[in-house]
């Protein structure tokens, strides 16, 4: 294959893969202006990705051009942090393919980003009302020079932005490296997530530990649901819901070191963006996530250990007695 021939291949690639870019006005797209979903869709489930070591796509790696600006993109996005202009793009782009091959959904918590690797996984707070989210980075754009993230719909909503054009926001790349150690802007978790050995106790005899762990002299229904409370680390201004309602978590680990506990639960409460107690039974540190809203949520957080490494978490139960 001759010089010519090969760039004529590599640029009709190069057209191909961007073809999905954010931002880009071109003939496929079927609306002509990009707006919010122009039906009826029901309530988003907000359902935020879990970050995983993934390798970088090789073939959204090379510089490109788009609309007369030149963009090469990072190697390596560990530690990255920056603040500036989002904006969002929804109903144009729905259903089409991202830069990374994936097909958009204006619903899913996603985003684009003119240089970071694809994909990659941000923390992103809205700097004007304090909402955060995780989103992952499948796609290329926002291409105007004073925005620095283009979101999904979905994601803007839940950021609190949708009904404005762009917010101003905060990005922190999440970072795990191939043994699990997760990185969080340029703040590194003092854990390996998913290569922590501790050991994981059965889930029966959870509730029989709990109620021994409660003082034999507390022996009313108040007095016991509040040693409860207090042995999960929650306070009375916990909005839980009503007090005789079983209280749900998820069971991580079980481990005698304190400091392993806690630095663990620090490290997955910042990753799931879930609270977390490490009430202590029978000299055994118990570290749960939670209070949890419902059963659903319960069964979302699972998987997501699951896909980060803890094979054995498993839902436990709290009834106030």
């Amino acid at each position: 294959m001759n010089n010519s021939r090969r760039y004529f291949y590599l640029l009709m690639l190069s057209m191909f893969l961007l073809q999905g870019c954010s931002g880009l006005n071109t003939s496929r797209y079927s609306i002509k202006q990009d707006s919010a979903p122009q039906f009826s869709y029901g309530d988003i489930e907000f359902i935020e990705p879990t970050p995983i070591f993934e390798p970088y796509n090789v073939w959204t790696s090379r510089p490109y051009e788009v609309l007369g600006g030149y963009y090469t993109p990072m190697q390596e996005a560990k530690g990255h942090v920056d603040v500036g202009y989002a904006s969002w793009y929804g109903q144009k782009f729905h259903g089409h393919n991202t830069a990374n091959g994936e097909i958009f959904d204006m619903f899913s918590l996603t985003a684009a980003h003119k240089t970071l690797p694809l994909p990659s996984f941000l923390r992103v707070t809205n700097l004007e009302n304090n909402r955060v989210t995780t989103v992952r980075v499948n796609d290329r754009g926002p291409f105007h020079d004073n925005r620095i993230l283009d979101l999904s719909y979905g994601a803007a909503k839940k950021l609190g932005f949708h009904s404005n054009g762009v917010a101003k926001v905060k990005i922190e790349v999440i970072h795990v490296s191939p043994t699990g150690v997760v990185t969080i802007g340029d703040k590194q978790q003092r854990e390996q997530l998913a290569q922590v050995k501790v050991e994981l106790a059965p889930a029966k005899p959870i509730l029989a530990e709990m109620a021994s762990s409660v003082a034999p002299s507390n022996t009313s229904k108040g007095q016991s649901t509040t040693d409860i409370r207090r042995t999960q680390g929650l306070s009375a201004d916990d909005d839980l819901g009503r007090l005789n309602e079983a209280l749900v978590f998820v069971q991580v680990a079980a481990t005698s070191d304190e400091l392993k506990a806690r630095e663990l639960a620090t490290g997955l409460s910042n990753l799931l963006q879930v609270p977390n107690s490490i009430p202590k039974v029978n000299n055994i540190y118990r570290l749960h996530l939670g209070p949890l809203e419902n059963e659903q949520t319960a069964l979302k957080l699972i998987q997501d250990l699951k896909n980060i490494g803890f094979e054995s978490a498993f839902r436990v139960e709290f009834s106030p007695q």
